[in-house]
């Protein structure tokens, strides 16, 4: 049971970072009210069952492999778009888990990531100062008043836009597309021909041989676990209000309470502070929850909020995502994993390489090297290795579409070649083939 003090609004009585002016209070409240009528996007069976896996992750037994866009735009909610994000996931996850030899725990940052922090409530624009874009949900990102002014209502379309999400990726992973039979389908044009599509193909060839001699011997390869595939959704819970109205009371668990806008929810470096809104409500909710953890944390006050997120020290609760960049893990991780080792937290731990990497070039496109995300990622292991805890898995922003938004992988993508097809909003994202890139040599350290 949640705490006796806690209720899905308690929150408001705490300081909320990081929302929007909404300019009409009526609008929003009704909006919310809606929201709240309306069916949850997940169950709370699903939430327990990512649980599990993740509480596998914590003891080395299974590893987390999470990715997606820095922030969904609606106007990239359509199949062939889910489609080619979902195919670099799975095509990740059979390479480590293959080459790994270990399950994967598949958690897409997808169906509700479409809001976003930012450093400022308003910026400059062409010499005209106006709201901060914050995501899709909140406004819209030309360069007007007019399309910065939060409306409420774009929560409303948030909230159909990730059930269609959901819809499709459900289809796609129950209904033949995930089917280890098709690992072949999975690879990109773009990428067969590349050193890391042709490593791909191999892979797929060893697993069609295997199901091959499965089915040759009599073992059936019509099972659930052949032909499906379990995909989890995860986003950042920023938008408080909107969390507030998909959480919903499980009858079957004896009252507990889970935010049903996605099985995982992570809080951001800007949101997660002990006595703040974000913590008070993310306490309450039995969902996993993850948290952004940068090099300016402070380590006792992680403890108090770990104690707080998860008190009955539970596996599979809570995930710490480090984000620290290639030049300031090794100053930062080595301690903080000692620290919680220390305390016998039971988490998951997961490596951001991508936040900690970021610098823009002279054109003025943001971007990260793919040198520095592998060495933040090598460092990770080793470091993790060398204390005595689970490096349990990784967070990337990627996405299944040929840009050109971050340097360096087999193609060696220069800083004068981003403005090919640069088309990320927010964040630059891992391509496809960068993607497998970096599972090959994930692949390596799991194993």
């Amino acid at each position: 049971m949640s705490d006796s003090n806690w209720n899905k609004s308690s929150w408001q009585n705490f300081t909320a970072l990081q929302q929007p002016n909404w300019p009409d209070p009526n609008e929003y409240r009704r909006v919310l009210a809606e929201i709240s009528s309306l069916p949850p996007l997940v169950f709370a069976g699903e939430i327990r069952t990512l649980k599990k896996q993740l509480a596998m992750v914590a003891e080395g037994e299974a590893f987390l492999l999470q990715g997606g866009d820095c922030a969904e735009e609606f106007a990239m909610c359509n199949a062939p778009t889910i489609r080619e994000m979902l195919k670099v996931i799975l095509q990740m996850a059979v390479i480590i888990s293959y080459g790994g030899g270990k399950p994967v725990v598949k958690v897409g940052r997808i169906a509700g990531q479409y809001a976003k922090p930012r450093s400022s409530d308003t910026e400059m624009v062409n010499g005209v100062e106006m709201p901060s874009y914050r995501g899709d949900m909140v406004n819209r990102i030309e360069s007007s008043p007019e399309a910065r002014r939060p409306d409420p209502k774009r929560m409303l379309e948030g909230y159909f836009r990730a059930c269609s999400t959901m819809n499709i990726v459900r289809a796609f992973t129950r209904g033949g597309f995930a089917s280890l039979d098709r690992v072949h389908a999975w690879n990109n044009e773009f990428v067969k021909k590349s050193p890391q599509g042709q490593s791909y193909e191999k892979l797929a060839g060893n697993i069609d041989q295997a199901l091959k001699f499965m089915a040759l011997i009599g073992i059936d390869t019509e099972i659930p676990q052949i032909k499906q595939a379990a995909f989890f959704t995860s986003h950042e819970a920023l938008l408080l209000g909107y969390e507030e109205a998909l959480t919903r009371e499980d009858s079957t668990s004896g009252g507990d309470w889970y935010d049903c806008s996605g099985h995982m929810l992570w809080i951001g470096d800007r949101t997660r502070q002990p006595d703040g809104a974000h913590i008070e409500f993310l306490r309450g909710v039995k969902n996993p929850i993850g948290m952004k953890v940068g090099p300016k944390h402070d380590i006792d006050e992680l403890k108090k909020i770990i104690n707080m997120l998860n008190p009955e020290n539970e596996a599979g609760r809570l995930t710490l995502i480090t984000r620290f960049g290639a030049d300031k893990i090794e100053n930062h991780l080595p301690g903080l994993c000692r620290e919680m080792k220390k305390e016998g937290f039971k988490l998951v731990w997961s490596c951001d390489p991508m936040h900690g990497n970021t610098y823009t070039t002279a054109s003025g496109y943001k971007t990260r090297n793919f040198d520095n995300i592998l060495k933040e990622i090598q460092a990770f292991f080793q470091i993790h290795w060398d204390v005595g805890t689970v490096p349990g898995g990784v967070h990337f922003e990627l996405t299944g579409e040929n840009v050109t938004e971050c340097t360096g992988g087999g193609r060696d993508i220069k800083d004068d070649q981003l403005v090919k097809n640069y088309l990320t909003n927010c964040d630059p994202r891992l391509n496809a083939e960068q993607s497998l890139e970096l599972a090959f040599q994930i692949a390596e350290m799991v194993r």
